[in-house]
């Protein structure tokens, strides 16, 4: 019996060719298996003893088990010329595409565990192709942050700093293109601050996250002021200056809220034509409607009762809640169709519009009018803030971009006075024909004049009543006699308003009116470059 050779059998050879593959296989399956938390125990247990989810927990809350991750190999290199490489599995942050309710999303999560989640070349390499992804797809852009900011093991050295970085201007292409939404989940001084205020949505997480540009010990060194990093930039406070659109309790209520908000704002390839649900019912205070608003102008009401009326059970997400609470910003479903609502609120300066009203309401609806959201206008307010206070706030600059937003705005928009509508303030809310909106309503308990009776009377017939016998007596006479003059269907006589309708047909007409709209207006000045925004 011959023996074959080794080094000429084929079945030998196949074998060892098999094995050389495998052993391939295995190394890149090695490699990849160490990103995963399982391989780190260690670090996944330090970061549950902080009360946080890791990184790819967050994502497979998020988007299940669909996410493609791109570069979870790439890593640092060394830090230094000659120096040994850093260990920073994915390089401290996990990018890729995932599907949030079927709907393709370009995410990056960034790691805690991995050197504090800070930012380095690679890393931040990973985040730019993520999205230029955005960008070429057309699809959102999703940042859970937690940590950031430079990497000090890469931070000097001139060869990775001077060429700065593109990413804000990425940034910058994708606004107004695709939503933009940041959770902040850990540490978010410096570039995570800088790049959550280039969202669209941004959602904190109390107790937890934080967002800012500088950290309590870079505020100490640079300052000598002693500030914890909660003062600085936690979540109350945060969500009191404006700075984030929602402040939440816990990480999975943070996912839930950017799940919730991208669900009312279609896909480019989406049409308003299959937005809608007819058989959607209205809220639970939709039979209280026609008695939620006292005659009383004096009297208060709570506006999110009104929006809860008009709007599809259960559908009403709130904007920005603990920010400029005398404006009311939410977005909601008619007839399941996804629409923004603006709205005074009576309980807050008795809805007195000052500058953050203002910015409130104009970022809101120019999110909206990006991505094709009809908006619908309530007006109940006195008019703007006054006094010494409210001018050096520079009202009269900030409040001219409530009717920039609502003027450039190119959605079907739908003016609705309620009760109160003071003077300018009722033409910088778009009320009659002031926005040529879609439809402009009034109901029974508007009031439109240009201040209220009682003032117009102290300034033009202060000096007849106080030279009366009866000057009170005198004074509301001359109250009742301007009153009578004060009536919407006056203000529907002269056509300055489409109809005077009961709050309860509103729903119907709003409907109605955002099916039938075109949901886009040609351009009032073709071929002007941009409008300069009030500044």
């Amino acid at each position: 019996m011959t023996t074959a050779d080794p080094a000429t059998d084929p079945i030998t050879e196949r074998t060892t060719e098999r094995t050389a593959e495998q052993a391939l296989i295995d190394h890149v399956a090695s490699a990849k298996a160490a990103l995963l938390d399982e391989a780190r125990a260690d670090k996944v247990a330090k970061q549950h003893a902080r009360g946080k989810l890791t990184a790819r927990e967050r994502i497979a809350y998020l988007a299940g088990e669909e996410f493609g991750e791109f570069g979870g190999l790439a890593g640092p290199g060394p830090s230094n010329t000659g120096a040994a490489p850093l260990v920073a599995p994915a390089d401290g942050v996990i990018t890729g595409i995932g599907y949030v309710d079927g709907r393709p999303v370009a995410l990056a999560a960034f790691d805690f565990t991995v050197l504090g989640g800070s930012n380095g070349a690679v890393g931040m390499a990973k985040v730019m192709r993520m999205a230029d992804r955005a960008l070429h797809d057309r699809i959102p852009m999703v940042l859970l942050h937690d940590g950031g900011g430079h990497r000090m093991q890469e931070a000097l050295d001139s060869r990775l700093a001077a060429p700065g970085s593109e990413l804000l201007m990425k940034m910058c292409d994708l606004s107004g293109y695709v939503p933009l939404v940041s959770a902040m989940l850990g540490p978010g001084f410096g570039a995570p601050g800088n790049l959550a205020a280039c969202c669209d949505f941004v959602v904190i997480v109390r107790g937890q996250g934080t967002m800012g540009l500088s950290s309590d010990f870079l505020v100490k060194n640079g300052t000598g002021e002693d500030a914890t990093n909660e003062e600085l930039g936690g979540a109350d406070n945060c969500a009191r200056r404006g700075v984030v659109d929602l402040a939440v309790d816990d990480e999975h209520e943070a996912l839930d809220a950017i799940r919730l908000y991208l669900s009312y704002l279609p896909s480019w390839q989406d049409g308003p034509q299959n937005l809608g649900d007819p058989h959607a019912g209205p809220g639970h205070l939709a039979d209280r409607l026609d008695t939620l608003i006292p005659a009383n102008m004096r009297q208060a009401y709570d506006v999110r009762d009104v929006i809860e009326g008009l709007a599809d059970d259960e559908t009403v997400f709130e904007i920005k809640p603990g920010y400029a609470p005398n404006m009311v910003c939410a977005l909601v479903r008619l007839a399941g169709r996804p629409v923004g609502i603006v709205a005074n609120q009576p309980q807050v300066f008795g809805g007195a519009i000052d500058g953050a009203a203002a910015e409130k309401l104009g970022g809101f609806v120019a999110v909206c009018d990006t991505f094709g959201l009809p908006v619908v206008v309530l007006i109940d307010m006195p008019g703007f803030q006054v006094g010494t206070a409210a001018e050096e706030s520079r009202l009269v600059r900030r409040s001219a971009r409530i009717a920039f937003e609502l003027a450039n705005a190119t959605v079907p928009r739908v003016v609705i006075t309620t009760r109160k509508a003071y003077g300018a303030a009722y033409v910088v809310m778009g009320g009659g024909r002031s926005i040529d909106a879609d439809l402009s309503l009034a109901w029974p308990t508007a009031e439109l004049c240009a201040i209220p009776v009682e003032s117009a009377v102290d300034i033009a017939f202060k000096s007849v009543y106080l030279d009366d016998p009866e000057p009170e007596k005198k004074r509301a006479e001359f109250i009742e006699l301007m009153r009578a003059n004060i009536d919407p269907v006056l203000a529907a006589d002269g056509f300055g308003i489409d109809d005077v309708v009961l709050p309860s047909q509103t729903r119907r007409l709003l409907i109605e009116t955002f099916a039938r709209a075109v949901p886009r207006r040609a351009p009032r000045v073709p071929g002007k470059r941009r409008t300069i925004a009030p500044a």
